[in-house]
């Protein structure tokens, strides 16, 4: 397995590690629960650096991206991001990532860890033919996260950006507690929040000066237990669950991020197009259990509990920290997509009844 630059920080603080992607990175700290609810309502801070990062420059690397991905980045103003997919020719998603526009002629890609190399080598092929290099800094780079209500104010002080000027997805160039770093208002939590890109061997040294920061305010390290239980209360997806190779971005219902507007080709238009023009064949939806139980990634779905033969299955669960009640996210046929179906979930022997609700399960306040 690989580890980060933070894994002796992680084992300090008594972390519970474990394979994710090929990397070894910590589940959990305290606690799964406790984890989540700090980044609910004060902060947490997430050790990122399992990510893929690569850097696409030169006088074409607009068009090429254009070319490569299913949005359209050569519409972004410098210093902004976009969720962005790279699709094979059959419209199928290779992997969802962020697009940053660091300078007119420079774009950070940033990948899911276990597609990071399939898609620096997809990127490869896909730039070939236009004034455009890639240059995979996956290996050189720590990414280190503060999410939640109060990471303005933990980060602050320890960095020369004006966060209060920073958009959300927006990216700037600047010092993080004495560190250069590009700090980007992006994350995966449901919350505000900001993720800071350091060197490799200055991502211990970033982690510890966040947590410092946020001692007062009780911010706490968090694992990818938590990292999952508030993406999908936030109803975001997951490559390998929500998305795959099977999947279309809409099928997902993210069909809007592709961008046949768009000058020139683009890898995967003819086959996009039509899926867009015969309808999604599946749904992503939420669901609410309205029984005992919770449903768990592959458990099988029915119209009734006389059905003898599945009609969806679901892609995540869990047991909501903030709403109390079990949630998960699941593929269904379009006509029983309709918030307010009901469902019935395969947990163990038994079939128990479930509620299509709209996504998200959760929105910060405003």
């Amino acid at each position: 397995m690989r580890a980060t630059a933070l894994l002796e920080r992680h084992r300090a603080r008594g972390a519970r590690l474990v394979e994710f992607a090929g990397w070894e990175m910590p589940v959990q700290y305290r606690g799964i629960l406790e984890e989540h609810r700090a980044v609910r309502e004060r902060a947490g801070v997430f050790d990122l650096s399992h990510m893929g990062e690569l850097h696409v420059t030169g006088r074409e690397a607009a068009a090429a991206l254009a070319y490569a991905l299913v949005t359209d980045p050569p519409a972004l103003a410098v210093g902004r991001a976009h969720y962005s997919m790279i699709c094979a020719p059959d419209g199928g998603v290779i992997d969802d990532l962020i697009v940053y526009r660091l300078a007119p002629e420079h774009f950070l890609i940033v990948a899911n860890a276990g597609n990071a190399a399939v898609v620096a080598d997809e990127l490869r092929v896909r730039l070939a033919g236009f004034e455009a290099a890639l240059d995979d800094a996956s290996l050189r780079t720590s990414l280190v996260a503060i999410q939640g209500p109060r990471a303005a104010g933990v980060l602050a002080p320890l960095t020369d950006v004006a966060l209060d000027a920073l958009r959300y997805y927006a990216i700037a160039e600047g010092r993080v507690a004495g560190h250069a770093a590009l700090v980007a208002r992006t994350g995966y939590t449901g919350e505000d929040g900001f993720e800071c890109f350091v060197a490799w061997d200055e991502g211990p040294a970033l982690f510890d000066a966040l947590l410092a920061a946020g001692a007062a305010a009780d911010v706490l390290p968090a694992g990818l237990g938590a990292r999952d239980t508030l993406r999908l209360e936030a109803g975001m997806p997951l490559y390998g669950n929500e998305l795959d190779r099977a999947t279309t971005p809409f099928d997902a219902g993210l069909g809007r991020i592709v961008k046949f507007s768009k000058a020139g080709d683009f890898v995967g238009r003819a086959a996009l197009e039509a899926a867009q023009a015969r309808g999604r064949t599946k749904a992503l939806v939420g669901l609410i259990v309205r029984g005992r139980g919770i449903a768990r990634h592959g458990y099988p779905l029915y119209r009734d509990a006389a059905s003898g033969a599945a009609c969806g299955l679901v892609t995540s669960g869990t047991q909501s920290p903030t709403l109390g009640v079990p949630i998960a996210m699941a593929y269904v046929p379009p006509d029983a997509a309709a918030p307010g179906t009901m469902l019935q979930v395969a947990i163990r022997e038994a079939r128990v009844p479930v509620e299509v609700v709209a996504l998200p399960f959760y929105r910060r306040p405003t």
